[in-house]
């Protein structure tokens, strides 16, 4: 197996060949990615698997995002990529353990997706429509999961999901 590494800033171009080649160029018109324009992704949450010449196998990150009327904060999953070449050997499925592992460890409380249903079961992810959580575009309602990181974190939250409120300097201060 290939160890999971920090994304660096040098891979962006490679993440997105990749992405545009397991998704198609179209991908961006989907609704998770109205939600990750002009927002930066979670750097700390960003991780690839690369080969032994260094080009990227795998990729994921996460995008911070707010539900509700209570802007409660949370984290989306997505996307998470492998060459075609190199699917199948649990190179994903390791990207998804160890990134859920570290934004456990940073706090994270809730996470969200949009993903094929069986493959993120196993993960703990439920259906986040049940919930009582939506998305502003359309979405297949059964693709629409949520995930407690933190327990009770969901307790209380509902409504749309949103991009992350912007706190201004003086109120994080205050």
């Amino acid at each position: 197996m290939y160890p999971i590494l920090p994304e660096r800033p040098s891979d962006a171009a490679q993440i997105d060949t990749l992405l545009d080649l397991t998704f198609g160029s179209d991908r961006t018109r989907k609704t998770v990615y109205r939600l990750r324009e002009n927002v930066a992704h979670v750097k700390a949450l960003a991780f690839v698997v690369r080969d032994e010449d260094g080009v990227v196998l795998g990729s994921i990150r996460y995008w911070p995002v707010a539900i509700g009327e209570q802007a409660a904060p949370a984290i989306m999953l997505g996307p998470v990529t492998v060459h075609p070449d190199y699917q199948g050997q649990g190179i994903g499925r390791a990207l998804i353990r160890h990134s859920l592992y570290t934004a456990t460890r940073l706090g994270h409380g809730l996470c969200i997706l949009v993903g094929d249903k069986p493959y993120y079961e196993p993960f703990g992810f439920v259906g986040a429509a049940d919930r009582g959580l939506e998305m502003p575009g359309w979405v297949e309602r059964e693709r629409f999961q949520v995930m407690e990181l933190a327990a009770g974190a969901l307790q209380g939250v509902s409504g749309m999901v949103g991009k992350p409120v912007k706190t201004s300097r003086k109120k994080a201060a205050a």
